[in-house]
């Protein structure tokens, strides 16, 4: 690209950002032009950064030698969800991979290890610490591998390809602003979609959530046990779990439940296809009226509320889920996912 050419690039992109929107960028410039079509794109970032009031020394070094990263876009782009909806695969394949002896070994020993820490964390949070290592654990398999990718770079990466550039350039920008709050550039790494730490947080989570559970002055989710879990904790607090109320139990159902009198009529506007697997919700003792059976024989109170979730079909073991499943669910939209935390956290405690 000739100098003349590089200017106009980059001058569309400013008459793009002017308005205050990172909106229209091309997804990608031509084959070889990646690279200048990136750096303009930058400094875009960079004068959003500082209209946000980030300082311009993290501006300087939150942006020195980042460049282009295509292996970012080509994970990106192979992530299932893009394309035709495709039919859902059984449960029991995900369980037995992701709650498998081995974690539940190594959940044990977290859950043994921060016992002292735990208590406190759950009298001021109101979260079972078991759910807490369960996430941990789903994670980063407690914190053995967080990702080694450069988080600017990846931010900055899916922010220029534009698919979801608000999501990333927002994303971006708050890393920034973890660097202005103490940061250290060196921490800034992670999976290829900009997750870090323990917990796997965004930037725009550690903003919001994140917690100094052992006292010394900095929120430390990527070494530190107390920080990591207070912050985990935090995060479920600030999303909605209710205290002294089960995430769900497995249960099993009767062959005459009449399943379409139940099926919900609520279309959600998050995670459709998540939600849309759901009955309506009933109260515990109103489920029990309809011939459901806890498999560990015990019933939460009667008033708590609850949704049945057969993922494996028919005839195989159903779950009764109730309000803390959902903010399982805030934590990672998926039902296998939120699934195998509640049913990891159950081993753990036992």
């Amino acid at each position: 690209m000739s100098i003349s050419g590089r200017l106009s690039f980059v001058f569309k992109l400013f008459l793009a950002f002017s308005g205050g929107l990172l909106l229209s960028v091309p997804a990608a410039a031509q084959s070889g032009d990646e690279e200048a079509g990136f750096q303009g794109y930058l400094q875009l970032l960079a004068a959003k950064a500082r209209s946000e009031g980030v300082s311009e020394q993290t501006i300087s070094r939150g942006l020195a030698g980042l460049t282009f990263n295509p292996r970012v876009i080509q994970l990106d782009r192979s992530q299932p969800g893009g394309g035709p909806q495709t039919a859902i695969p059984p449960f029991a394949p995900y369980l037995r991979r992701h709650v498998d002896a081995a974690r539940i070994r190594g959940g044990q020993r977290e859950y043994a290890a921060a016992m002292g820490m735990l208590s406190g964390i759950e009298r001021r949070y109101g979260v079972p610490g078991e759910i807490l290592i369960a996430i941990w654990g789903h994670e980063t398999n407690y914190g053995s591998y967080t990702g080694d990718f450069d988080l600017l770079r990846s931010l900055a990466t899916l922010a220029y390809e534009g698919r979801r550039r608000k999501l990333f350039s927002t994303e971006f920008i708050d890393a920034l602003k973890m660097m202005d709050r103490g940061v250290p550039r060196s921490r800034l790494v992670g999976s290829w979609a900009g997750a870090f730490g323990n917990p796997q947080f965004l930037p725009s989570v550690y903003l919001r959530v994140a917690q100094d559970g052992n006292g010394d002055g900095f929120a430390d989710i990527w070494n530190n046990r107390a920080d990591t879990l207070a912050s985990i904790a935090n995060y479920f607090r600030d999303a909605g779990w209710r205290p002294g109320e089960p995430w769900g139990i497995a249960v099993n159902v009767p062959d005459g439940l009449d399943r379409a009198a139940l099926a919900t009529k609520l279309n959600s506007p998050r995670c459709p296809r998540v939600f849309a697997r759901h009955s309506q919700w009933r109260t515990m003792r109103e489920w029990r009226a309809l011939g459901i059976v806890p498999q560990s024989g015990r019933w939460p109170a009667d008033n708590v509320m609850a949704t049945l979730l057969e993922p494996d079909g028919q005839g195989q073991t159903a779950y009764l889920l109730t309000g803390n499943y959902r903010v399982i669910l805030d934590y990672n939209c998926s039902n296998f996912y939120a699934l195998s935390v509640g049913l990891l956290a159950d081993a753990i405690r036992q």
